[in-house]
């Protein structure tokens, strides 16, 4: 039964890079919106496609208020949270209990 505990276990920690990454991502999203970038940029380009599907669902269901504040990173950055404290650490927890 080890070696199922085990593989849970590397199952946990690469959702935990995933998600870590992915929330960093969002992050540099947000922090190049800020500013006018060259959207002919690869780097741009490559965080707009990787963002704008999640960021897009999120802005489906988040008023804005009037305020043109874009709240949707943030939102995202809080669901990535959420799975690393329950998804990340449910999965640890099974990974020792069969461990």
């Amino acid at each position: 039964m080890f070696v199922f505990g085990n593989l849970i276990l590397a199952l946990a920690t690469v959702v935990n890079i995933v998600l870590t990454i992915y929330m960093w991502i969002v992050i540099a999203r947000a922090l190049v919106s800020w500013v006018s970038p060259n959207p002919y940029n690869p780097i741009v380009q490559f965080l707009y496609r990787a963002t704008e599907p999640v960021l897009w669902r999120v802005r489906k269901y988040l008023p804005l208020w009037g305020m043109g504040i874009d709240f949707s990173p943030l939102v995202v950055i809080l669901i990535i949270y959420f799975l690393k404290l329950f998804v990340v650490r449910t999965l640890i927890q099974i990974a020792y209990r069969w461990g």
